[in-house]
């Protein structure tokens, strides 16, 4: 936690791919920022991307400069590891806000304690059903194959 003055700043942290930019990510991102003084985003690389078989239609330096120009975040920051942990290491953020499809997963339980042994209060929020960038990418395959 930094200091201004006497103040503390409750520093927060989400990550994603932001690909095809939609609703869900900008109210991820406006709900985090509302719950705390600073936001720093992590935008996953496109090699990151790569570790599901998938591939993001938009390069990597671009939806950085997209999620950079968010008004609710103050700082991003590429994603090359899927280890939240080592970004804490580098970042020391107090919040980690995630989306709740991915909360009671073995590895959210495994990393939620992880985080409770450091002080890290980790967020759920829910995930906003009937848009993803992987259904707005069929969405267009299938406009395209007509």
């Amino acid at each position: 936690m930094y200091k201004r003055g006497d103040e503390k700043i409750v520093i927060g942290y989400t990550s994603g791919v932001y690909d095809l930019f939609h609703i869900g990510h900008l109210n991820l991102l406006k709900n985090a920022a509302s719950l705390c003084d600073k936001l720093i985003v992590g935008v996953t690389s496109d090699e990151l991307v790569a570790y599901k078989n998938k591939r993001a239609v938009i390069p990597h330096h671009e939806r950085m400069e997209i999620v950079r120009n968010i008004k609710f975040v103050d700082a991003v920051v590429p994603q090359n590891d899927m280890d939240k942990f080592k970004m804490w290491e580098k970042l020391k953020y107090d919040i980690m806000f995630v989306g709740d499809d991915w909360h009671d997963s073995p590895k959210w339980k495994e990393i939620d304690e992880k985080f409770k042994n450091v002080g890290v209060k980790i967020v759920y929020f829910p995930y906003t059903k009937g848009i993803s960038s992987t259904l707005i990418n069929k969405t267009l395959e299938n406009i395209r194959d007509k």
